[in-house]
């Protein structure tokens, strides 16, 4: 088998290389994280919950509308805490740089990074840079790794039947963003990337009522997120298609692209699964933040197993997890 574009998309080809990737490590990962394929580890320490996570990224193109690769880089990092309950304390950072690549465009990126680090209060503390060869790589790379401390840890296996499920705000549109810019669609403007720090909609939810699953749905998109959730968890989602957020402009651009919007990487969104006495209560806590203006319940957990949405014409459809990201290099 050789490494391919699917093995990086997060859908079920990716799953298949991490299993290959940790079935050596798993007797050596110390019960902290690596064996249960979190976003992150919860890493006991002096009596604090110490979640660490780390992420690459790789987009093309690097400028996109509503965003760049240096804000999600540091928000893809300050999310994988986030929905693990971790507060994030601090960012680490490595570059890897093609040579010709432009100051001005770094110092563009750089500053990107700092303006998100401010909208959740984490800092840069440690970094590296490294140079290739002209044509050696495609323009830029970056790796984020970040701690931070949880009061209380959440993880993407709590689901019980009785949840609500929440989506923090409309999906899709980081995805689409990102497809339609580098195909030269001109838009008007009608699209742009959701990449964002969840940070502070976390901080409002979990503070509002109990939250018993949490998971940011990037490559793969919903789909993939609430598949992993159910699965993981050992129950039915049932999902109602019309309670689902997806812009208007959005869903005529998958229509058009032919791309299902809930298999689309967003970069600014939780997926929740809460205590079903407390999802009106958290859902107003979450619509109170500027990134979740557009929250929704679309859904309940129920035994069984598997993803079902009541479509909008009145029957029933699975909602399958993609085979790979039908948008590859996004994040």
């Amino acid at each position: 088998m050789k490494v391919s574009l699917m093995h990086g998309a997060g859908g079920e080809v990716m799953q298949e290389l991490l299993r290959v990737l940790t079935k050596l490590t798993h007797t050596n990962a110390g019960g902290i994280g690596l064996e249960a394929l979190d976003d992150g580890a919860v890493i006991p320490i002096g009596g604090k919950n110490v979640v660490f996570t780390t992420d690459s990224h790789v987009i093309r193109p690097i400028f996109f509308p509503g965003g760049d690769i240096g804000r999600i880089s540091v928000c893809g990092t300050v999310n994988d805490l986030a929905v693990m309950g971790g507060r994030p304390v601090a960012l680490s950072c490595g570059m890897v740089i093609e040579e010709g690549f432009e100051v001005a465009d770094l110092e563009r990126i750089v500053a990107s990074m700092d303006d998100a680090l401010g909208e959740c209060g984490a800092s840069l503390v440690t970094g590296d840079t490294k140079v290739v060869e002209k044509g050696g790589l495609d323009g830029i790379m970056i790796n984020t790794a970040g701690i931070g401390i949880a009061e209380c840890v959440i993880r993407d296996n709590g689901l019980c039947p009785g949840d609500r499920i929440i989506v923090s705000g409309t999906l899709g549109d980081h995805g689409i963003a990102v497809l339609a810019h580098r195909e030269g669609f001109d838009l008007g403007g009608q699209i742009v990337s959701d990449v964002a720090p969840v940070w502070g909609v976390v901080e409002r939810a979990v503070s509002a009522g109990t939250v018993h699953a949490m998971k940011d749905p990037t490559r793969g998109g919903f789909a993939s997120a609430i598949n992993e959730m159910a699965r993981k968890a050992g129950v039915r989602v049932r999902v109602v298609e019309e309670d689902l957020p997806i812009r208007t402009s959005v869903r005529s651009a998958s229509g058009m692209l032919g791309i299902d919007p809930l298999q689309v990487a967003n970069e600014g969104k939780v997926v929740m699964g809460v205590a079903e006495e407390d999802a009106e209560t958290i859902l107003r806590a979450i619509q109170s933040h500027k990134y979740g203006k557009d929250a929704a319940i679309v859904g309940t957990v129920e035994e069984g197993a598997h993803v079902i949405m009541e479509t909008a014409i009145g029957g029933e459809r699975f909602i399958e997890p993609p085979i790979g990201d039908p948008v590859p290099r996004v994040c």
